[in-house]
């Protein structure tokens, strides 16, 4: 944290300084490791090891935080007798069919309720069979909703051997200090140190937090890390409270806005599903299997409703299913990495690259290459000549001769881009927090922003259009917004309205609550409703900490409604009452009838803790007083997911798709869900293989931003960071005869790249199962381009395309190479090199 995000960084200095203990988990000593009160070295790619363990350390001991579990979570809930564990079949869970290499959840579901309970609307209980199996995928819905029976079978007494309590300590049973140390690497006395401080500091009194940043989402069972975090925090009453959470260190700028309203091929904006060709034909069909009926995504209806009046205006009506019919449809995988195989294959023809370098900043940089060199125009948009732009004429194909400029048919075209100091309009940063920046100086020459090319792109494209029906869509969309100076920028605070949305009477809506299905509300985004409440730009306050409370309500505005801690309902016992008087954060005020506090409840104001849904309740009148969970069907927060994950309804520990070392814990050595490429173009490395025996994890530095377009043309952040490095231990670095400022040449079976030498004991050699394992660690900055300043090798070009299964994220932080001193060959001897370790 320290490392790539300093600023953030401080208060976690402040929180030292005040009595917390700080450990820092990771394969390298960093700045932050300096900083904390334990560095905890582990082998990258093992991390669901060390959080199992400490899950059953909790368990085993009986540490939970048991009112809160209880009363909160769903561990007393009974699953389907049908469903088998990890434990069972040796690595798989129930479901699971190896020809397509997908599970089916079916048997992952809750008993059947009692008889005599109302069943969800559709007529069978949505916690079991066939509809269960239907809408339990995780591509049928959006970031929540995922379908589970809202009030399924329970034992209060959590000793029925199927309840959700019961399969956890099970299936956690083996994951042990011991199992710890022979498959992370770290000692049994450290994992008892972390461990004690973590009970320690968890309970009525306490709460701990857990960060990540893309170290824990980079893998293929990524999903499943934070999974694992988020049962270690529920089990210990850390949710929803002061202190604790979850904290995900999301990318610089706005890679939380650009999620939510999202640049992602399978959401719509806040997190609906995007439709299913052949699955979701109407929008009754669509609504079907979007998301749960209970929850506050039973709301479902009203957010998508508005937002196809927000994009087609007059045009959407009840009588048009409002414009339903003019969304994309889904055909399959449309991901970044099955792009560029389609770019290869010639299926896709035309690429816009905005804010990105994947030339050299996504996973296997050979691959990316290719398919921009299949492509008849690409579109980059940045600030500098980036290596996206220039692959055709300096990549490193060019010099190893697979590729040549004369015979690459892409039209380029290069648009100069607006930094974000020349540009209005907001950031949503990592704990959801629209921040509005004005524009300081006006962008240079032919630079601009990326507001005014897509909305200047889209004019130019209606004036274009004929009047075939195809073209409706586009004919119809709301396009028009104020303009304003010599070229003609569109107000994006006009844009930060409208995504906020309006009301019947045209006036900035205040609540997502206010919406409606029946076409008479617009709203771009549903989660952002109330960032222009009272028609007043929230996004746009700057009021000083010392002039409001800690939480701070008036600086910014987070989604939603301005909470700042989500599922806060949580800080209070099930009586309203806080848990603690000195972590009081919201409570239940019995005179006023309200929830109240330091923070907008994320709970209904008024609903009593007393509260019970009715038979049939939906949407938030099926969640009781007692459930804070309120984005989930049933309000509790789930140890357990009887649907919508992709890879199994609880944490596994599986290898790396490329790992020198065996699975201990299950014959099922890898993720059995992971996305695979069978493509020449991106060849793998083989688990276990002696020609590959090193771990290989790439990292970021602080004097650096991601592929570097920003930072390696500047020459102060060069003089910091001047060329591109690679980090071994002493041990590997005496193994394999590399000298410290030397040259090391890295290579896989997919590229061979060169770096200087550190050797430094902040990446230590580990002893696990037997054999001493080590890791080269290598950042992931640099790139042939760089504006003459400082340039090398793309660690990203040695990196395997292989995917979680749930959200198409690419394994960068684990896999395998070989290391040898001096530099890498050129030319055609650089494939020569690369051919006798694929042959080997």
């Amino acid at each position: 944290m320290a490392e790539c995000h300093p600023v953030g960084f401080q208060w976690v200095m402040e929180a030292k300084a005040r009595g917390t203990k700080v450990f820092h988990i990771d394969p390298r000593f960093t700045r932050t490791s300096a900083m904390a009160d334990h560095h905890v070295p582990i082998r990258a790619g093992s991390d669901i090891v060390l959080l199992g363990a400490l899950i059953n350390h909790v368990l085993s001991g009986g540490h939970d935080f048991r009112e809160y579990v209880l009363a909160y979570t769903n561990a007393a809930d009974i699953v389907s007798a049908e469903f088998r564990d990890t434990e069972d079949l040796d690595g798989l869970f129930s479901g699971f069919d190896a020809e397509s290499r997908t599970y089916d959840p079916a048997s992952w579901s809750y008993e059947p309720a009692e008889e005599g309970e109302a069943a969800p609307r559709g007529g069978e209980h949505a916690g079991g069979g066939r509809h269960h199996a239907e809408t339990a995928r995780p591509d049928q819905y959006g970031s929540g909703g995922a379908t589970a029976h809202p009030r399924p079978r329970r034992d209060e007494t959590l000793t029925h051997p199927r309840c959700v309590y019961q399969l956890l300590k099970r299936h956690f049973s083996r994951y042990s200090p011991e199992m710890v140390e022979q498959m992370c690497g770290i000692p049994a006395a450290d994992f008892h140190r972390l461990a004690a401080a973590v009970v320690a500091a968890s309970g009525r009194e306490h709460t701990t937090a857990w960060v990540y940043s893309v170290g824990w989402t980079q893998h293929t069972v990524g999903v499943q890390y934070i999974r694992s975090a988020a049962i270690l925090q529920l089990l210990l009453g850390n949710m929803g409270r002061p202190g604790g959470g979850i904290l995900a260190l999301r990318g610089h700028a706005s890679i939380q806005g650009s999620t939510d309203i999202p640049t992602l091929f399978n959401i719509l904006p806040g997190y609906l599903p995007m439709p299913k060709a052949g699955v979701n034909r109407g929008l009754e069909e669509y609504l079907a299997h979007a998301a749960t009926d209970t929850g506050f995504w039973g709301n479902k209806r009203s957010y998508l409703v508005s937002l196809l009046k927000s994009w087609w205006g007059d045009a959407a009506t009840a009588a048009n299913d409002y414009c339903y019919d003019y969304l994309p449809r889904l055909t399959g995988d449309h991901g970044t990495y099955s792009t560029v195989l389609g770019q290869i294959d010639g299926t896709v023809k035309g690429y816009f690259v905005v804010g990105e370098n994947p030339a050299v900043g996504s996973s296997g940089g050979r691959t990316q290459r290719l398919g921009l060199a299949g492509l008849e125009w690409l579109v980059v948009r940045d600030m500098t000549l980036i290596e996206t732009a220039t692959f055709w004429r300096d990549g490193p194909e060019i010099e190893t001769g697979e590729l040549r400029p004369e015979d690459i048919g892409t039209e380029v075209f290069f648009l100069p881009a607006a930094s974000h100091v020349e540009k209005e309009g907001t950031f949503t940063q990592t704990q959801r927090l629209l921040q509005w920046r004005e524009k300081a100086v006006e962008p240079p020459g032919d630079c601009r922003s990326d507001l005014w090319f897509y909305y200047h792109l889209g004019k130019r494209i209606r004036q274009r259009l004929a009047d075939d029906e195809i073209d409706r869509p586009l004919r119809d969309l709301t396009w028009d917004y104020p303009e304003h100076g010599e070229s003609r920028e569109p107000s994006a605070e006009a844009v930060l309205r409208e995504i906020n949305g309006t009301g019947p009477d045209g006036r900035a809506l205040s609540s997502y609550l206010d919406l409606k299905a029946d076409g008479s509300t617009r709203c771009g985004c549903w989660i952002y409703c109330g960032v222009y409440a009272d028609e007043v730009n929230q996004a746009a306050r700057r009021k000083p900490g010392g002039e409001q409370s800690l939480v701070a309500p008036e600086w910014g505005w987070a989604w939603p409604l301005n909470r700042r801690m989500l599922y806060n309902r949580a800080s209070a016992d099930p009586r309203g009452r806080p848990w603690s008087e000195r972590k009081a954060y919201v409570w239940w005020d019995e005179e006023r009838g309200e929830w109240t506090g330091a923070d907008v409840p994320d709970f209904e104001r008024d609903k009593s803790p007393d509260y019970r849904p009715p038979p049939g309740a939906t949407a938030q009148a099926a969640i009781s007083g007692t459930d804070p969970f309120i984005m989930q069907a049933d309000g509790k927060g789930w140890l357990f997911a009887p649907s919508g994950l992709g890879d199994g309804p609880l944490p596994a520990h599986y290898e790396p798709h490329e790992s020198p070392l065996p699975n201990l814990l299950y014959g099922q050595r890898a993720n059995p869900a992971r996305k695979i490429y069978d493509r020449p173009e991106t060849p793998y490395n083989p688990a276990g293989s002696s020609r590959f025996p090193y771990v290989l994890t790439t990292y970021r530095l602080t004097e650096h931003h991601t592929a570097g377009g920003m930072s390696r043309t500047l020459p102060y952040l060069a003089e910091l960071q001047p060329e591109m490095f690679c980090e071994v231990s002493p041990e590997l670095a005496a193994e394999r005869g590399l000298v410290n400022g030397g040259w090391a040449t890295i290579v896989t079976s997919r590229a061979a790249i060169e770096a200087r030498v550190l050797v430094s004991g902040r990446v230590r050699a580990l002893r696990l199962q037997g054999r001493t394992i080590h890791q080269v660690g290598v950042p992931y900055h640099w790139g042939w381009a760089g504006g003459g300043v400082v340039t090398g090798d793309a660690a990203n070009d040695l990196m395997p395309i292989v995917l979680d299964p749930n959200v198409y994220i690419q394994e960068g932080k684990a896999s395998t190479c070989d290391i040898r001193p001096g530099r890498r060959p050129t030319g055609r001897a650089l494939l020569d090199l690369i051919e006798e370790y694929r042959r080997e």
